[in-house]
């Protein structure tokens, strides 16, 4: 350890500088002083994404501090418009770059300074899963991942050097159900609405995301087809919002919930037995003892996407700093504590490396558990024999019908979807 990060050499130091040069070089301290101030990198985000355990790893790896700044999802975005100069790190999702890259706030990440770049999943960079083109409606990372450049407010057509953000976590939405309660096969995201499940039903209250659950079931129920899910014209948005309210009316919901812990309350308690659900929070209810799936729905998933983007005032040793961070949750570690929590990670060949051979199996090939799968913190999530709901890493993402996005009649949208939960 280096007298820099040795608290004690510190206060030697700040002590012998009182005591002139003569008593420094006496001290032999002398490189403390000159140790270049610790750099501490503001990370925007919400909580969800912002782990204690990962801070920790990298500032055990590193000597850099992670400062967690968490605030709301509409937040995130609101800051990176308004105070670009408040964080030195944002952890935002794909959706919101149509709101903030025009701003020219965030600065274009130069993937020469990004080791395993070339090993980001193709399904940010083509859309594609095994070789496969996925369904793109709504913000596909592809149509928002490529800037022209370092400074320009525009998406690229195609690759380029510079990047918006660099994926950190992604999955595929679907269903939660309590299948001890439910008793017979789901398949369908027109079980939502179904009256058998009046009461018990809940959908989650963030509209940009709820609006894109609502069209699966108004699509599964064969109501209408859309264009884009994830950029409805004004007549979608009302005959979405119609049929939420008529379900609602009727009694279809026990709740419009709005937190994770929330979901996971509702569930575990059983007063909810199918609703929008992520996946953490299925396990979260699993680690209570009690049966909850993540149901694999036959009109597949709504996917969504985060990535760590860099204020474009960022500069010196900070800018350097944050390069580092980037380039050390690319590495392995981050990635491994990601995919065991049931997400996935941006680069897979490094986790993989950093993951025992049966865990990879399980979370990412959809193979039988040879061994208990434990989640990052040592809870049990899956006994011996068990197998992941909706199988593998390219059976799952393979299977995205569409994903989270900003439309361009959202205030339209937020009005008649506050409406809908004032009904």
């Amino acid at each position: 350890m280096s007298h820099a990060h040795d608290p004690n050499a510190k206060g030697l130091a700040r002590r012998t500088l009182l005591q002139g040069t003569a008593g420094i070089l006496a001290a032999g301290v002398f490189p403390a002083i000159h140790a270049q101030e610790k750099i501490v990198l503001r990370y925007l985000g919400t909580a969800v994404n912002q782990d204690k355990a990962i801070a920790e790893k990298f500032k055990a790896d590193t000597g850099i501090e992670i400062q967690y700044v968490a605030v709301t999802t509409d937040d995130v975005t609101k800051r990176a418009v308004t105070a670009p100069n408040s964080f030195d790190l944002i952890d935002t999702e794909y959706f919101s770059l149509k709101k903030i890259v025009p701003t020219g706030n965030l600065k274009g990440i130069d993937t020469r300074k990004i080791k395993n770049a070339d090993k980001i999943t193709p399904l940010f960079t083509k859309g594609e899963v095994g070789g496969k083109k996925v369904g793109d409606q709504g913000t596909a990372p592809k149509k928002v991942i490529f800037l022209e450049g370092e400074k320009s407010k525009v998406f690229a057509k195609s690759p380029t050097q510079f990047m918006s953000l660099i994926p950190t976590v992604y999955n595929a939405d679907t269903l939660g159900i309590r299948p001890d309660l439910i008793k017979r096969p789901i398949d369908t995201w027109a079980e939502l609405l179904n009256p058998e499940f009046k009461g018990k039903a809940a959908i989650l209250n963030i509209p940009s995301i709820g609006i894109m659950d609502a069209a699966m079931v108004v699509e599964a129920k064969g109501i209408h087809k859309y264009a884009d899910k994830g950029n409805m014209s004004k007549a979608e948005i009302d005959l979405t919002i119609k049929t939420l309210i008529e379900a609602k009316k009727a009694g279809q919901f026990r709740a419009l919930w709005k937190d994770f812990n929330e979901s996971v309350n509702l569930m575990a308690s059983g007063e909810v037995v199918i609703q929008s659900m992520w996946s953490p929070a299925v396990t979260a209810v699993r680690t209570k003892g009690i049966a909850c799936n993540f149901q694999p729905l036959k009109e597949g998933y709504r996917a969504w996407a985060a990535g760590f983007g860099l204020p474009a005032t960022l500069s010196g040793r900070k800018l350097d700093g944050a390069y580092e961070f980037i380039n050390w949750f690319l590495d392995g570690w981050a990635g491994a504590y990601l995919n065991r929590q049931g997400y996935y990670s941006a680069v897979l060949e490094t986790a993989k490396a950093k993951m025992e051979a049966y865990e990879w199996a399980y979370w990412m090939e959809g193979k039988a558990a040879s061994q208990d799968i434990k989640s990052p913190n040592g809870d049990l999530l899956a006994k011996a024999g068990a197998t992941r709901d909706g199988g593998s890493y390219e059976q799952r993402m393979g299977g995205i019908a569409c994903w989270n996005a900003v439309m361009d009649e959202n205030e339209y949208m937020v009005r008649k979807w506050n409406e809908f939960v004032a009904a």
